[in-house]
């Protein structure tokens, strides 16, 4: 196997939850910077921008900044960008993360008549009212586009499992009969922003998640090298039933630095 060199690192349920460090998850960062790791912190969490994430992180003593940092919505702006230039875009989504979407037109009514092109789902929460939600539905129905930063099913917080916008775009899809854009983690157009935000390749890198399908399946399916952790969402029976085997699978973040010793770092 070529030797890691790189890593890369979910955020939700790998170093925090609900935004709290989970144990020993700040000392192996610190070890991974202090051995010259090259890391991106990769994330689909859509309520805070980049920049708040990296203060929020920061401020619990993780050695990160913004540009350590790549977001479904970062992500999702590209997509647009690229694929619906100076199209009209409805965002529902829970948190304001406008900053991390420049040269996106968002429109939060019909303009002149006209309805949006574009139906943008971010982060499950109070704003996926059934109003929205039906909007939505019918927006879709007669002709918008309709990308998601992601469909992760639920995440963990400090009071357990809540659920989250796969939940919700499941039902969408169904009642529309099409099928969403997914932008985030596990499309691969993440994976290969991730990997040129790093400079290295597939083979080079691992990635680090608590999400057995979105987080590390996908990234192997990239020929990217994965490690599941049992924190945040990870549940036994998830693990049993998935579609393929982890490359490895470890009790927290606190083994990262050990396993990348293991692997010739």
């Amino acid at each position: 196997m070529e030797p890691i060199g790189a890593v890369l690192i979910d955020i939700d349920g790998v170093l925090t939850v609900s935004w709290e460090p989970l144990p020993g998850a700040v000392e192996a960062m610190e070890r991974l910077r202090a051995a010259d790791v090259p890391l991106a912190l990769v994330t689909n969490t859509t309520s805070r921008t980049r920049s708040r994430i990296a203060g929020r992180l920061a401020d619990s003593g993780f050695p990160v900044g913004p540009g350590d940092i790549l977001t479904a919505p970062a992500v999702t702006a590209a997509h647009l960008r690229e694929h619906h230039p100076e199209a009209r875009c409805l965002l529902i989504n829970t948190g304001d993360v406008r900053d991390d979407l420049p040269g996106v037109t968002l429109v939060e009514e019909d303009t002149e008549g006209a309805a949006p092109d574009v139906v943008v789902l971010g982060g499950a929460g109070g704003a996926f009212t059934y109003a929205a939600l039906n909007r939505a539905f019918r927006l879709v129905q007669q002709g918008a586009a309709l990308v998601a930063m992601h469909r992760n099913l639920y995440w963990r917080t400090a009071e357990g499992l809540d659920l989250d916008t796969g939940a919700f775009l499941a039902g969408l899809e169904r009642a529309a009969r099409t099928e969403a854009v997914i932008t985030g983690k596990p499309s691969g157009a993440f994976f290969a922003a991730a990997l040129a935000h790093l400079g290295t390749g597939p083979g080079g890198t691992l990635m680090v998640g608590d999400d057995i399908e979105t987080d590390v399946l996908a990234a192997q399916r990239h020929g990217i090298t994965g490690a599941l952790v049992r924190t945040g969402k990870y549940r036994p029976e998830t693990h049993e039933a998935a579609d393929g085997t982890p490359d490895h699978v470890l009790d927290s973040f606190a083994d990262v630095p050990a396993l990348l010793e293991r692997m010739g770092r």
